[in-house]
């Protein structure tokens, strides 16, 4: 694709740019909420925009932080109510609240990880066949959990009969699996998945209007950017009216608003300023798919249509800490926007959460005249 939109690093001016070919006479629209765009650099380069299916939600699919952390919580909590009952004194129930998780803690870690490994194999398996595996892995991993106690203070074996951990183990493991199927059946929601299917069949209105009469405009004075121009709509609706049940890289996302941005770029051209600064390495990551598009537009909106001298739009990705940031700015005029009502930024946080649950991180902070927009998603 052409690269109108390679520029030089910060905020500094880019080397001359066409002139706008349409004026912007259809600012007018639903805003839907400032967006933003970080920062500067080189290109991903020509991605294939391949997607790779997530397939059918498991319950077993425990590999998460936040799934690790809220089993812990809720194993513990019942440990402690439990000992509660058999504590004559709050010093023995420390005592016994001290023993019971030195037991919970392996055990729940166990069943965990042997999930996580597991879950292939373990989702292949009938209901009935996925809810006795569950219990048994609990029984199992309770066992584990005291025997391991066991090892270290023989005096256990005077006061808990090596069956009740096992017992306890396999019913703490059948409610979280029943709190897991309950989750997996809500990954998509029948109203997230409306609001997903909203947001990737429609390119807003306005745009596609300033798009077709630029090309009517461009295609007698230069047919080559008109060839270069329709492609890239065209492969923005491509993508806007794809299945909503899959996920992309960030490559293919990065690709995507730089075609968005190459058109907006030709529409308003010395009055967009683009920056990229992008690290192969975080290209890697899986996203929703659309998840950039609505926030590079968002940033053209009110950060370049609203404003006289036009702004400027720098995004940045980069990988810290086994982690892809993805950072996007613009700047915002002094008169400011008109405000949106927040919907897209909402959207992406959903399905952000949805995705990649408390692995995955979003923000918006608006600092003098700039706005920003920072991911941070797993590698």
């Amino acid at each position: 694709m052409p690269e109108p939109h390679a520029t030089t690093s910060a905020f500094a001016p880019t080397p001359s740019r066409p002139a706008p070919l349409w004026p912007d006479s259809t600012r007018s629209g639903d805003p839907h909420e400032r967006g933003s765009s970080i920062f500067n650099s080189t290109n991903f380069g020509a991605v294939p925009l391949a997607r790779q299916p997530l397939g059918p939600v498991s319950a077993f699919d425990v590999c998460h932080v936040g799934v690790v952390l809220r089993a812990l919580f809720f194993v513990h909590a019942v440990v402690a109510i439990g000992v509660s009952f058999a504590a004559p004194t709050l010093a023995a129930w420390v005592n016994l609240l001290a023993q019971g998780a030195g037991i919970a803690l392996p055990a729940v870690l166990l069943w965990l990880v042997s999930a996580c490994l597991l879950k292939r194999w373990l989702a292949r398996l009938p209901a009935a066949g996925q809810w006795a595996a569950a219990a048994a892995l609990g029984g199992l991993s309770g066992g584990f959990g005291w025997g391991l106690l066991v090892a270290v203070d023989i005096r256990l074996q005077e006061t808990m009969h090596p069956v009740a951990p096992v017992l306890a183990g396999a019913a703490l493991a059948a409610a979280l699996f029943y709190w897991l199927t309950l989750r997996a059946r809500a990954r998509l929601p029948a109203d997230t998945a409306a609001r997903l299917a909203e947001l990737q069949s429609r390119i807003r209105p306005h745009f596609l209007f300033n798009t077709l009469n630029t090309a009517i405009a461009l295609a007698r004075l230069d047919p080559a950017r008109t060839e270069h121009l329709l492609e890239d709509l065209a492969e923005l609706f491509r993508v806007a009216l794809s299945a909503s049940d899959e996920s992309v890289s960030l490559a293919e996302e990065v690709a995507l608003a730089q075609r968005y941005l190459a058109i907006e770029q030709i529409r308003f051209g010395d009055r967009l300023q683009l920056s990229w600064d992008l690290d192969e390495d975080a290209g890697a990551a899986r996203v929703p798919p659309l998840l950039l598009q609505p926030l590079v537009e968002n940033a053209v909106r009110h950060g370049v249509e609203p404003s006289p001298d036009g702004g400027v739009i720098r995004i940045r990705t980069r990988v810290k800490r086994a982690h892809a940031v993805v950072s996007i700015a613009n700047t915002v005029p002094r008169s400011g926007s008109r405000p949106g009502n927040g919907m897209a930024l909402r959207n992406v946080r959903e399905r952000l959460k949805l995705m990649h649950d408390v692995a995955a991180q979003f923000e918006t902070q608006l600092e003098r005249d700039v706005f920003r927009v920072q991911i941070v998603v797993p590698l």
